[in-house]
């Protein structure tokens, strides 16, 4: 009974942390991190380097892919005559020269190229004209070719 009311009240310093608790036996805590993780100095070393080694080359990926997005954007810009971005053109610079579009997103753009152009050209207006209305194609023709005789008949005095 003593040693339970002993150890309740106990020494009224010892919490403080005023140096008057010095009877506890601090738990061995190794201040040599090697300890703590279970190896020999030396081996410590080779994990911390392996450990640096492996955290460069994720940051070089991870640069290298961001100069390959920035990239595409510039050639997107390009494209379409959209205005250039000073933190695309930085990030390419930073990555260095070796950097290229990914062989897949070349892909998809130059897909997208070929259907701008097939719309672009004379077929793939024809192609256009086949999906429309043809009875509603004649009455914009019709209604065209009115509209001009009437202004036709304003202007000149012979017809």
């Amino acid at each position: 009974m003593a040693f339970l009311i002993k150890s309740m009240i106990g020494n009224p310093l010892s919490g403080i942390g005023l140096g008057g608790g010095g009877d506890k036996e601090e738990e061995a805590t190794p201040s040599d991190p090697a300890k703590a993780a279970g190896m020999t100095r030396e081996e410590y070393e080779e994990y911390q380097k392996q450990v640096v080694e492996e955290k460069m080359e994720r940051d070089a990926d991870f640069l290298h892919k961001k100069a390959e997005r920035a990239t595409l954007r510039v050639c997107l810009r390009d494209k379409y005559r959209l205005p250039k971005s000073e933190q695309d053109e930085n990030m390419i610079e930073m990555a260095g020269d070796d950097v290229d579009v990914p062989e897949e997103l070349l892909k998809m753009v130059d897909e997208d190229a070929t259907e701008e152009e097939g719309k672009d050209s004379i077929l793939g207006q024809m192609q256009n004209l086949q999906n429309m209305d043809m009875d509603q194609l004649k009455e914009k023709a019709s209604a065209t070719v009115t509209e001009l005789k009437t202004k036709a008949e304003e202007k000149c005095t012979v017809m």
